[in-house]
């Protein structure tokens, strides 16, 4: 799963280039390159998933969770029933 697009992916390459000092900048693009192969390869052996997977496993576990509620006032009811008094 992509963590960042590659634009924004670039600009954090660019911007880590861009923070070196003025001495080693003269690698120029193979630094900003070297940047975003190596921000590529560390996002990608994060366990990452996208912000719409994000959403729809939160919306799946907040229907779960209202049955579950709904279920357990239930089941005390019946247990209210059935226990002797």
């Amino acid at each position: 799963m992509a963590f960042m697009n590659s634009s924004s992916l670039d600009d954090l390459a660019r911007r880590l280039a861009d923070s070196v000092p003025e001495s080693v900048r003269s690698f120029g693009r193979d630094l900003e390159g070297n940047f975003k192969a190596v921000l590529q390869a560390q996002l990608a052996k994060l366990d990452l998933v996208s912000r719409q997977e994000f959403d729809v496993q939160a919306a799946i576990l907040a229907r779960t969770k209202a049955k579950f509620t709904e279920m357990e006032a239930r089941l005390k009811e019946i247990d209210a029933k059935l226990s002797p008094q």
